[in-house]
């Protein structure tokens, strides 16, 4: 029988089912997570016990088969190295879900933290009463994974509190909630006040007959309260009176009004009132309602948004139900409840840790890319760490602060950037393991390639064997085929020189050819640097030759790089948008939106104005509002969504409005600036001498270039080209990139590695 087991356990059949189901169980976790959520994958495969049996029979088998197939010898040590390695990997996987830790720290600047909070979130319950007379509690506490679609969970809980049972069972669960008011008809009044205190959108509701602390203001709902903005209901008309003075603004009809201190006034609603450094509007008339959890419109959460758990608690006789709202990152626990004599308090949400020592913010820096708002390139905490010996250090990517058995990095920040969120794990055994593992996994891997009498030694032989058989064949075969190509390109080359002396030039060649400027011009131009729109600083040639790739889908348009194609398109705008070089994937851009655009099926380049009708109206435009507005676009909406993006792309290359080559003066975020930007007055350069330069340096420079390409004399262009640089140097010369750099960049561009590499 034992016999049978090891046969059974240590067989390769085994192995080969246990990788097939293995496989099987990743593959469906990734539609899962595309589906549903991470969360939902992690339910019902990662975290399931019949998965985490299946690793636990591969260690099975693979420590057995090191046994069963004499791996302890030393012709095998790589496949030794192999079984070993994975047995490690696995046990270090186990070791950290089971016994190690990880989880956020928030600190703000100048403060002072020992706490972190798990990523991981619990369910708990605190019964207290009394035993023996004396006052005492018991604590029951279980991680818990919940979605709309799953739970993970040991709930229901059956235990008992000096000698009474007592019973918690799972209701339901609700992802993204919040308190608000539930309308019934026999409820109590409530008015519904939005504000943006903190830039964000927050709905509070005034309960009739109480007063409503918000950011530190008092509201007062039919209720007259000293120092709060009492508003009556009970009236008609609706009235407001304050303790401030301020202003209001009717939406409807852009109607302004002063908002009179201590002085009772009409309530204005759907009117946007400035009050007490609060803006606030009142967009409905009062509702009957009830306090309860509702909730959170998709657009309205964040990160932040809670959920909401409800249980149902039996004991004694007496049933409850109890809703706690809560979410990872935060330690949320409910009021008590009395039921059948027990107070039971619920908990949902993060375990909090305490670290053996403390971490103080002393300063958080975030960089930003040049001219961008929210593009951050870096960010970094600069800490002290509060032990037996302090010391500073600074956290920032691939920067882990290793201290006491806990690793810090560096995670995220907070909006206002005046505090940091780090994330921490303590998971030093789990870690050494797996990298281990890791490690001879290589070892192994490389053994079995280079050394020892493995499978794969044998299959190489073989392979040696079948090509010098094939050597000589080979040589013979390419060398004819080299022979006929050779001779076959001779002929083309004849036939197209001949064609090309007698084919007269098309209408489109001889429009480009007045608009194109010498390679060695363009070269220079390509050099030129700007700031695209994440704050990157490149070359021209970059910028032009992702343009083309994108709209053509070629390196080349017409014998014309893709320097020489943007130069032309600043030159003479209108020539390309009449220009048939925008592609069309042959399975990409389907034939829907070839007959949308009136095109013969299979048409491969369209030109910019086949996008729309007589009239001037874009022909997609009732397709891009479905399109955009689902968070599942179809293929069809996916081509729609694509095509639209391009031409965005082509409009504002024909119009310069991409081509930000000017830097903003003592601007804090190195902003650079397009002339087309600064003519519409979106900025302002108080230098008079410079806001000139901006305004009409471009102009000009495309004057001199048409004058130099029917002259062949650039020299007057080149110099312009120099002042640009110059200027750059002189005022933007933080961002403005080494000329090694430029250079290196524009030969990386012309390598074209992927797409040869793709050949």
């Amino acid at each position: 029988m034992i016999e049978t087991l090891k046969k059974i356990l240590f067989s390769t059949r085994l192995m080969s089912v246990l990788f097939i189901a293995f496989a099987t169980a990743m593959a469906f976790g990734t539609f899962i997570e595309s589906w549903y959520s991470t969360e939902t994958a992690r339910i019902w495969i990662y975290n399931a016990t019949w998965f985490e049996t299946m690793m636990v029979f591969f260690v099975i088998n693979f420590a057995g088969n090191i046994k069963r197939y004499g791996l302890l010898k030393w012709k095998k040590w790589p496949v030794l190295l192999l079984h070993i390695s994975w047995v490690l990997i696995i046990i270090g996987a186990f070791v950290t879900r089971y016994i190690s830790y990880e989880g956020m720290m928030p600190i703000r600047e100048g403060e002072t933290e020992k706490i972190f909070y798990s990523d991981k979130t619990y369910v708990t319950l605190m019964v207290d009463g009394e035993k023996d007379g004396q006052p005492a509690r018991r604590t029951f506490e279980d991680h818990a994974i919940f979605t709309p679609e799953a739970k993970k969970t040991s709930l229901p809980w059956n235990s008992n509190f000096a000698e009474q049972d007592f019973n918690i069972a799972f209701v339901s669960f609700q992802q993204g909630a919040k308190e608000g008011v539930i309308e019934d008809p026999n409820g109590t009044d409530f008015l519904k006040i939005v504000e943006a205190g903190d830039g964000n959108r927050h709905d509070h509701f005034l309960e009739s007959g109480s007063v409503t602390s918000i950011h530190n203001i008092l509201f007062a709902l039919n209720e007259e309260t000293p120092g709060a903005i009492n508003i009556n209901t009970t009236v008609n008309p609706y009235t407001i009176n304050t303790p401030f003075e301020g202003d209001f603004m009717r939406m409807a009809d852009q109607f302004q009004g002063a908002v009179i201190k201590d002085s009772v006034q009409e309530l204005q609603l759907r009117s946007l009132y400035n009050v007490g450094g609060m803006q606030f509007v009142i967009p409905e008339l009062p509702m009957k309602g009830t306090n309860g959890i509702v909730a959170v419109p998709e657009d309205e959460k964040t990160p932040e948004t809670k959920d909401a758990l409800t249980v149902q608690i039996s004991s004694g006789g007496e049933t409850k139900q109890m809703t706690i709202l809560g979410t990872k990152g935060l330690a949320s626990f409910s009021q008590k409840q009395t039921i059948g004599g027990l107070d039971f308090t619920l908990g949902y949400g993060s375990k909090v840790y305490e670290l053996p020592f403390s971490v103080k913010l002393n300063d958080f820096i975030a960089q930003k890319y040049p001219g961008t708002e929210k593009g951050y390139a870096s960010f970094m905490s600069k800490v002290t760490v509060e032990d037996e010996r302090p010391f500073d250090y600074d956290i920032f990517m691939n920067h882990v602060l290793d201290h006491g058995g806990y690793r810090f990095f560096q995670s995220s920040f907070h909006p206002d950037e005046k505090g940091t969120v780090l994330s921490v794990s303590h998971d030093f055994w789990g870690t050494w393991i797996t990298y281990i593992g890791y490690f001879l996994l290589y070892i192994g891997l490389m053994g079995i390639l280079f050394f020892g009498n493995t499978r794969f030694k044998d299959l190489s032989r073989s392979i040696e064997k079948v090509k010098a058989k094939k050597a000589l064949l080979s040589l013979v075969f390419l060398f004819g085929s080299i022979t006929a190509s050779l001779a076959q390109q001779a002929d083309a080359a004849s036939e197209d020189s001949h064609a090309h002396s007698n084919t007269p030039l098309t209408d489109l060649q001889i429009a480009l050819e007045k608009t194109t400027v010498s390679p060695a011009h363009a070269v220079k131009f390509g050099a030129l640097v700007i700031q695209d729109d994440g704050g990157r600083m490149k070359p021209i040639n970059t910028f032009a030759s992702e343009l083309l790739r994108k709209l053509s889908f070629k390196t080349k348009y017409e014998g014309l790089n893709p320097d020489q194609v943007l130069l032309s398109m600043m030159l003479n705008p209108a020539l390309w948008y009449n220009t048939p070089f925008i592609a069309l994937d042959k399975k990409g851009q389907n034939d829907s939106l070839r007959n949308i655009l009136g095109l013969p099926s299979g048409q491969r380049m369209v030109r910019a104005t086949d996008f729309f009708d007589a009239s001037g109206a874009y022909k997609l435009a009732p397709f891009l509002q479905d399109a955009y507005a689902t968070t599942n676009p179809n293929k069809f909406q996916k081509d729609f969504q694509d095509i639209d993006l391009r031409l965005g792309l082509l409009n504002r290359a024909l119009g310069g409005e991409i081509i930000k080559i000017f830097p903003l003066l003592n601007d804090e975020n190195n902003k650079w600036i397009s002339a087309v930007a600064f003519r519409s007055g979106k900025h302002v350069i108080g230098d008079s001498l410079y806001a000139n330069f901006v305004k009409n340096a471009v102009p000009f420079y495309l004057m001199s270039l048409e004058k130099a390409i029917v002259t062949g004399d650039y020299s007057s262009a080149d110099k312009l080209l120099d002042a640009f640089t110059q200027n750059q140097n002189n005022h933007g010369s933080e961002v403005m990139p080494a000329p090694e750099k430029i250079q290196a960049e524009i030969f990386y561009n012309q390598l074209d590695i992927f797409n040869k590499l793709y050949r």
